[in-house]
């Protein structure tokens, strides 16, 4: 059977796939924009077979388990990703971001990152990619992202125990 409709009505005006629903932020080409809705925890991030294994800042591994992959500093908290207006965790293990948002929240004129948006632009591919960190205007967090969050109870601590931090009764205390 011949239909005689076009490729263009095929699918409804203005449809976009929908994006991975993870409940992990990650960075891609371009601008990105979060709130960070929590304070982090730190510590040291290996791997085995693709496993993220974390562990407190007082207990880094002398040595990672795969020798091609160094052992990394990160940083994990809770984070309103406001393309897709849902709440997230966010790992940062880039120095570089690290770096800029700890000058923003020891900066007078920005203090802690809870009371503004964070915008980081993504460029470059593999060794060449480049993140640039930018503050957005000090703005009251809305209502509705504070019903978000306590509607997706988060235990960051679980990242350590390799446990699901999203499996929990336990709500994230908000500094806000």
């Amino acid at each position: 059977m011949k239909t005689t409709e076009t490729n263009d009505s095929f699918l409804p005006e203005n449809y976009s796939a929908p994006s991975g629903n993870s409940n992990y932020y990650k960075f891609d080409k371009g601008e990105n924009r979060f709130r960070i809705l929590s304070k982090p925890i730190i510590g040291w991030l290996d791997w085995d077979n693709k496993k993220p294994l974390r562990f407190r800042m007082d207990a880094k591994p002398s040595k990672p388990i795969d020798s091609n992959k160094a052992i990394k500093h990160f940083w994990a908290f809770v984070v309103h990703d406001t393309k897709s207006n849902s709440i997230k965790i966010l790992e940062i293990t880039q120095s570089s971001i690290q770096g800029a948002i700890s000058a923003l929240s020891k900066d007078a004129d920005w203090g802690a990152p809870f009371g503004y948006d964070i915008k980081v632009v993504k460029s470059g591919d593999g060794m060449e990619t480049e993140y640039v960190v930018n503050p957005v205007p000090h703005k009251p967090i809305t209502q509705e992202v504070k019903d978000l969050l306590a509607a997706k109870p988060i235990d960051l601590e679980k990242l350590y125990d390799g446990a699901d931090p999203f499996d929990t009764t336990k709500t994230v205390v908000a500094p806000f």
